[in-house]
């Protein structure tokens, strides 16, 4: 069996919201897809399942689709997930901490193996964790919705 890197992804970021509108945001679907995913699917219950998709994305413009399951949900404080293909799953843990006037989002993820592909992947997720934390902020604070069909669209 393969080892687990002893390191895990952790991103923080405060928004200018409460943990009840963060919460109910980061469980949403609806949202996820105005900030950060395109065609999200996400029962936010323990046991119910999540489907993280993408299309187009990025500067490469790939398009992905990440299957999950909901591990623990407790408004307003904590939201964990799994996701990932049979073998190659790691662990989302999304604290959210009240501070003064609005939320420290605190974002962990492991479980991510010791080989080369581990050690990449770790590397993509830590960038792309700390683009969705931004993107969450400016959507929340600001209502800027990111969508790279629109965005390319007007170009």
């Amino acid at each position: 069996m393969t080892e687990l890197l002893d390191c895990k992804i952790k991103q923080r970021t405060f928004i200018a919201a409460s943990p009840e509108k963060v919460y109910d945001t980061i469980t949403s679907a609806k949202s996820w897809d105005e900030f950060f995913t395109t065609g999200m699917e996400l029962d936010p219950q323990p046991g119910g399942v999540c489907s993280f998709s993408w299309k187009d994305w990025g500067p490469d413009h790939y398009t992905l689709k990440v299957p999950g399951k909901v591990i623990e949900a407790n408004r307003p404080e904590l939201f964990v997930f799994r996701w990932g293909s049979e073998g190659r799953e790691t662990t989302i843990r999304i604290e959210l901490t009240i501070a003064d006037k609005g939320t420290v989002v605190t974002l962990s993820e492991d479980g991510y193996k010791d080989t080369p592909k581990g050690r990449a992947m770790i590397l993509e997720c830590a960038s792309g964790w700390g683009e969705a934390m931004t993107l969450l902020k400016f959507y929340m604070e600001h209502g800027i919705v990111y969508n790279s069909a629109i965005n390319t669209a007007s170009i």
